[in-house]
């Protein structure tokens, strides 16, 4: 009641706003005499870093991943509802997934891969399981594709490639750059979904040049390439759906950033012990 008083004095007298909320003006002042509550304190400087950690994160946190960064990287310990009530005090939320649209276009001459995984998508290590997939998204001058190459063991994105049309050669580029920055050993399961891009002859002759076995999940069901399916779902969230694209080479470099400036390097995953990608993996190499 007196932090009501406090705030609104400047509109209206102490005493009439004392005497319509029922309280007493010496209490509003020796409310004030006593000054502001350790707790109101403690709640302002946590208010003032959750701001900018919600800041930091392009608007994206809720209540979870802000806890999870004061936690892990400021060494703050407090409860997650009270961060959830400091946001809702200060109008911040974080953004809510949706499912993607996706583009699987299957041609029906090409043989496809053998499931080699069965939705098991957990590897106990990087560089085992790779899981590639196709989105779309509309700028103002046509369409933008994005061919991309996870890590199912940490989440990152270890190869991408963009471009005007949905044709092979951007699953192609993707498990390219992939393979130049990993350098992976032998055993690398690539999996997909049915995809014209992915049942290509350029891609599977590729596939099997970098000595990489191909699988793929049953048709029409995302539950088959889950991880990829999740990853694009964030992107639409956190960075797609945010705004409206004037050129695809605009949302190209969006894109860029949010992958490798955010992404892969700072965006905290639940399935990860809220942990970033790269984190996830320093960490097992260092174990």
């Amino acid at each position: 009641m007196f932090r009501f008083v406090e705030q609104e004095k400047a509109h209206h007298p102490v005493a009439t706003l004392c005497r319509v909320l029922g309280v007493s003006t010496s209490g509003y002042y020796a409310w004030r005499r006593r000054g502001i509550s350790q707790r109101s304190r403690e709640d302002a400087e946590l208010s003032r870093r959750v701001h900018a950690i919600h800041t930091a994160s392009r608007g994206t946190y809720g209540a979870p991943r802000v806890h999870a960064e004061l936690r892990l990287v400021h060494g703050i310990r407090c409860g997650r509802k009270r961060i959830a009530r400091l946001m809702r005090a200060m109008g911040l939320t974080g953004v809510h997934r949706r499912r993607n649209r996706g583009v699987t276009r299957r041609d029906p001459r090409r043989p496809v891969y053998p499931d080699r995984l069965h939705r098991q998508f957990v590897p106990d290590a990087p560089n085992r399981v790779w899981v590639a997939d196709l989105t779309e998204h509309r700028t103002e001058e046509g369409w933008l594709y994005l061919a991309t190459v996870v890590d199912a063991f940490s989440r990152a994105v270890v190869g991408w490639a963009m471009g005007d049309r949905p044709v092979a050669e951007l699953g192609v580029d993707a498990v390219t750059m992939a393979v130049r920055r990993r350098r992976p050993g032998p055993g690398l399961i690539h999996h997909s979904d049915h995809g014209a891009q992915y049942t290509s002859l350029a891609l599977t002759r590729r596939l099997e040049a970098l000595g990489i076995a191909g699988s793929m999940g049953s048709v029409g069901d995302a539950l088959d390439n889950a991880v990829a399916e999740s990853f694009y779902a964030t992107l639409q969230t956190e960075l797609l759906d945010r705004q409206t694209w004037a050129t695809r080479d605009q949302l190209r470099m969006a894109i860029f950033e949010y992958v490798e400036g955010f992404y892969n390097r700072r965006r905290r995953h639940s399935a990860l012990g809220y942990l970033s990608p790269y984190e996830y993996e320093e960490r097992w190499i260092q174990e």
